[in-house]
């Protein structure tokens, strides 16, 4: 986690800080980022990002979070205002995802190095556990009416199954160098084979 010495810079110096440490992940991953590169950006010194942050690895995951955070809003509003069709938020997700030309590389260069940990975080934006608060909050917004679902762990687990087909459609799109049509065409497909078999009632 940042520092609280981060959290109380002046708003456009944290900005600065914050964009320069984007712009060297959209250049390269984690493994291979330089926070020489980020201090001359942002034009500080080595020893104020120590003040900020712990290592790159830190402010890594602090953007990272901060996207899970964005994303995991996101979600919440498209249940909330697809009348917590599960489905439909995803592939709404999904484009958000894509099509987010800002954070592309960033996200691009994530997904292709994908570890355990930064998979977790990615996860995080729609289950983490079955009993955890966010859980229980999207609970309380999926339409289960059409869910071939029983009880809140097959739930937690059928979410699991679409967070994995996200993933893996994300990472092809990347890795395959494939169009957003062409991404968003295979997804939907892959999603449509789940509704099928997830699903009581046909859509």
């Amino acid at each position: 986690m940042p520092k609280l010495t981060f959290y109380n810079l002046p708003v456009d110096k944290k900005q600065t800080l914050v964009a320069s440490a984007k712009k060297e992940f959209s250049r390269a991953p984690l493994s291979e980022a330089s926070i020489s590169n980020i201090i001359k950006s942002a034009g500080i010194s080595r020893g104020s990002f120590y003040q900020y942050f712990e290592d790159k690895e830190d402010v890594f995951f602090y953007l990272l979070n901060e996207q899970t955070k964005q994303r995991k809003s996101d979600f919440i509003l498209s249940l909330s205002k697809n009348n917590g069709d599960l489905f439909d938020s995803m592939i709404l997700l999904f484009t958000s995802v894509l099509k987010n030309e800002e954070d592309s590389n960033f996200l691009k260069n994530s997904f292709l190095n994908m570890t355990h940990k930064i998979e977790n975080s990615f996860a995080g934006m729609i289950s983490d556990s079955d009993r955890t608060e966010n859980f229980k909050r999207l609970n309380a917004l999926i339409n289960k009416d059409n869910l071939n679902v029983e009880n809140d762990k097959e739930l937690y687990h059928l979410l699991q199954i679409v967070i994995a087909v996200t993933f893996r459609s994300i990472v092809e799109k990347f890795s395959r160098d494939l169009s957003f049509e062409e991404a968003l065409s295979n997804y939907q497909m892959e999603i449509h084979l789940l509704k099928k078999g997830l699903c009581r009632n046909e859509y």
